[in-house]
């Protein structure tokens, strides 16, 4: 919640908004090249998992990202 509000106000004198579309958190082990996607936020809800793993795949082509809703 604290990163979503300072992001709006950062985005505000430009004449932006933005909108939190749900959360969720990530289990990065570097060292085996893995992420993994899951879980959900209090306040905002679930994010679509499915699309954050598709973004992070883009970035991190050599990484084996997978996701799931069970966790907090």
């Amino acid at each position: 919640a604290d990163l979503f509000e300072r992001t709006a106000e950062e985005l505000a004198p430009h004449g932006l908004s933005c909108e939190c579309l749900g959360g969720g958190r990530l289990a990065h082990r570097p060292e085996e090249k893995k992420i993994h996607v899951y879980g959900y936020s209090v306040g905002f809800g679930r994010a679509d998992h499915a699309v954050t793993t598709e973004k992070l795949k883009a970035e991190y082509p050599d990484y084996k990202i997978t996701w799931a809703d069970e966790g907090y």
